[in-house]
C-alpha cells in the first residue's frame, strides 16, 4: 500500500498477508475485483465481487460475494477523520485478504458513508483512497443511502430509497444523472418521520398526560412496561441518563401496538410519521421530475429500514406508499435485494461502465 501507517501488530499482520497475496496474484491466481462499502454510524460493511466485463453482462444476480468484512463506525462526523480513515483502510484491507486479493486486483470502489454530505466530505474522502490505491483504481464516494438504493436497483441508478430507522432520508436518482436529497439532518433538524421522532413525541404524550397537558394515552402504561419503570415522572430521569438516538427510537413498537389497540394519539403520531416520510419521497421525485412531464410516468421506491418493515395492523410502510400514490400514482415500492453494501460494489460497477462508455464515445 502505498502510505504510511502507524506501526502495530495488527497492521502487520495485514501486510504480511497482502505480501502473500501479491505472490498469488503475480502467478495468476487471483482475478480482478470490485470493492463495495456500506459506512454507517454504528458499522461499516465492505464486500468484494469479481469483476466481469460488461459486454458479457453475465454477472449472476444476486452476484457472488469473494469476502467480507465489517469493521466499526466510519462516519468522520461521529469518530473523527483519523479514526474513520483507519476504519475504511483496515475493513478494505480485510476482506482483500479473505478473498486473496491485492490492492492492485482492485478495478474500482464505491463506498457508501453517512457523513457524506457535501462535494468537501466526498473529496476529503478521495484523498484518503488515492493514498491507497494505484492510479488506475476507479473511486467512487457517496452518502450511504445511495448504496441503499442501489441494493433494492441492483446498481441501476433511477428513482428513490427512502430510509427509515432510527433517523429518515430520502435520496434519489435521475437518468439523466441528477440527483437530490430530503432530510437526513438528524432530529434536531426536522427528521420527524424518523423512528427516533415517532418515539421522541409518544414519550412527550406520555408526559403531558401525565401533567394535565394532554390526554390520557395507552402509550404510558405500554411504555413504562417496556422500561422496567412505574411512573412518568421517571422518564426525565430514563431519556437525560442517555439521549442517544437508538436507545428512544427502540420504542417504536410501542407505539405501533398502541395504535393498533385503538389509541387516537399514537395513531396520530403514526399518522403524522407517514405524512412527514411521503413528503420526503415527493419531495425529491418533484426536484428530479421522476415521473416525467406528464407526471405519468412510473419509477421504484426502495424501502429501507425497521419503522417500513411491514407490521400486523398498521404498516407503516404500506401507508407511506399510499400516500405518494396520491400524487404519483405509478410510484412502486420495492425491497432492497441485497445489501447495501453489495449495492456500492454494483454501483462501482455501473460507474466504471458509464466511464468507459463516454470514454469510447468521446
Amino acid at each position: 500500500m502505498k502510505n504510511s501507517r502507524q506501526r502495530n501488530g495488527e497492521v502487520e499482520a495485514f501486510e504480511k498477508e497482502e505480501a502473500e497475496a501479491e505472490v498469488a496474484h503475480e502467478n495468476g491466481r487471483v482475478s480482478e475485483v470490485v470493492l463495495g462499502l456500506d459506512g454507517g454510524t454504528t458499522s461499516t460493511v465492505c464486500v468484494c465481487i469479481p469483476f466481469l466485463p460488461f459486454s458479457d453482462h453475465d454477472l449472476a444476480d444476486p452476484p457472488p460475494v469473494l469476502a467480507r468484512a465489517v469493521a466499526g463506525c466510519s462516519n468522520h462526523n461521529s469518530v473523527g477523520e483519523t479514526a474513520s480513515k483507519n476504519t475504511l483502510e483496515r475493513v478494505m484491507a480485510e476482506t482483500l485478504c479473505k478473498s486473496g486479493s491485492t490492492w492492485s486486483a482492485v478495478r474500482a470502489v464505491c463506498l457508501g458513508v453517512s457523513g457524506v454530505n457535501h462535494p468537501r466530505d466526498q473529496e476529503r474522502i478521495l484523498k484518503w483512497l488515492r493514498d491507497i490505491f494505484p492510479s488506475h483504481v476507479k473511486l467512487y464516494v457517496h452518502n450511504d443511502a445511495l448504496a441503499a438504493l442501489a441494493s433494492g436497483t441492483m446498481g441501476k441508478l433511477h428513482g428513490c430509497v427512502l430510509i427509515a430507522g432510527t433517523g429518515c432520508i430520502s435520496y434519489g436518482f435521475s437518468k439523466d444523472g441528477r440527483e437530490a436529497r430530503a432530510a437526513g439532518a438528524g432530529p434536531v433538524l426536522g427528521d420527524w418521520g424518523s423512528g427516533y421522532g415517532i418515539a421522541a413525541q409518544a414519550l412527550t404524550a406520555v408526559v403531558k398526560a401525565h401533567d394535565g397537558r394532554g390526554q390520557q394515552t395507552m402509550l404510558t402504561d405500554s411504555i413504562l412496561k417496556a422500561l422496567g419503570l412505574s411512573s412518568p415522572d421517571e422518564l426525565i430521569g430514563w431519556t437525560y441518563a442517555d439521549p442517544s438516538w437508538a436507545r428512544i427510537a427502540a420504542l417504536v413498537p410501542e407505539v405501533v401496538s398502541c395504535a393498533e389497540a385503538g389509541d387516537q394519539i399514537a395513531n396520530k403520531i403514526l399518522v403524522e410519521a407517514v405524512q412527514e416520510l411521503a413528503v420526503c419521497v415527493k419531495a425529491v421525485a418533484q426536484r428530479l421530475g421522476l415521473c416525467g412531464e406528464d407526471g405519468n410516468g412510473s419509477f421504484p421506491v426502495v424501502m429501507v429500514g425497521g419503522v417500513l418493515e411491514a407490521n400486523k395492523s398498521w404498516d407503516i410502510g404500506k401507508e407511506v406508499i399510499n400516500c405518494i400514490r396520491k400524487q404519483y400514482p405509478e410510484a412502486y415500492p420495492i425491497r432492497p435485494k441485497v445489501e447495501p453494501a453489495v449495492g456500492a460494489a454494483l454501483l462501482a460497477l455501473n460507474f466504471f461502465l458509464k466511464e468507459s462508455e463516454r470514454h469510447h464515445n468521446s
